[in-house]
Formats: C-alpha cells, structure tokens, sequence
C-alpha cells in the first residue's frame, strides 16, 4: 500500500473518529431513549397527562425509618420528574414502551414485573410505593395506578434513592383506605 494511500485512510479514520465524538452525549445527560420511535400517545414531557405520588414533608415515611438497620435509612431526597410510565423488564430486555406496547406493560405490572419510569433523557427509574411495612404487606396500591398509567407521560413525584448505578423513585400516598 502506498505511503499516499496510507495517510489517506488515516485522515478519513481520524475524521469517522472526530465526528463520532462530537456525537457523543455530553456529561450530565442520560443516555438516550431506545427505540425511539415507539412513542407514549398520552402526554408529553413538555405537558405530563397527570400526576403521581404526593410531596411528603419527609423524604422517608415512619415505616421506613422503623424498618432501617439501626433506624438510618440509607440517602433519599424528594424529587419530580416527568416521564413515561413503563414496564421496566421489557424495556431494558428488548426496548418496547409507548403506546404499542400498553396492554402487555399492563399484563406485566399485573404479573408484578418491575414498574418503571423514563424521562426524556433515557434515564430509567424503578417506581416503587414508600411506605416499607405496607408495601411489604400488600397494603398500596400504587400499582393500580400504573396499571391505569402505563405507556403514559406522567409527573411523578417521590423519594429519589441511588446506590451503584441504581435509581429508585419511591413513591408516597398509595396506601389502601
């Protein structure tokens, strides 16, 4: 091969290279929605069709502090954030969500698959209810209400929780009356 030909496809490499970094997200963005032509049909990010979780004065609940090791929960802080409500196993599995994909969100929330929640930078978070002693005794229904939300642009209000790349969004107000 030519010495010519040989800086030819150096430069050409050095240019594929340059652009493709260009393209990439920069710090502080999420990671991008897969496929992003499946869309939610109801709401938006911009105008969320509805809202989710009340605004607790506290990030952790009395049954939480009560059920933590020594009492000291881990850190949590209450957020909102606009995003679609999702099943959170076959989006990471396969990237299905939006609209064409509501009925089986629903039959897998129903099954009790993870329920999750995509804003519009691709960040993914696990919703789950706060409230630990209910939670774990079957006293919310917060999954009713995703059932009802799935594939739907929606606020959502709760305690943020992260540990090792992990994001969950406990949600508060969803204990059964």
């Amino acid at each position: 091969m030519s010495k010519s030909k040989l800086t030819l496809g150096s430069i050409a490499i050095l240019a594929v290279a340059s652009t493709l970094i260009g393209q990439a997200p920069k710090k502080g963005k999420g990671p991008g929605i897969l496929q992003p032509q499946m869309v939610a049909e109801t709401g938006s990010y911009s105008k969320p069709h509805g809202k989710l979780g009340e605004k607790p004065s506290e990030p952790w609940s009395a049954t939480t502090v009560g059920a933590a090791v020594d009492r000291q929960t881990n850190p949590g802080k209450i957020v909102t954030v606009v995003g679609e409500i999702l099943d959170f196993s076959c989006y990471l599995q396969i990237g299905k969500h939006g609209e064409k994909h509501r009925a089986c969100a629903q039959k897998c929330f129903t099954a009790g698959q993870p329920i999750g929640l995509l804003a519009a930078d691709g960040t993914m978070y696990m919703l789950m209810e706060e409230e630990h002693d209910p939670r774990r005794d079957g006293l919310t229904d917060f999954r009713k209400a995703a059932v009802e939300h799935a594939s739907h642009i929606m606020e959502v209000t709760g305690t943020l929780s992260q540990h090792g790349g992990y994001s969950a969004l406990y949600v508060h107000g969803y204990l059964k009356k």
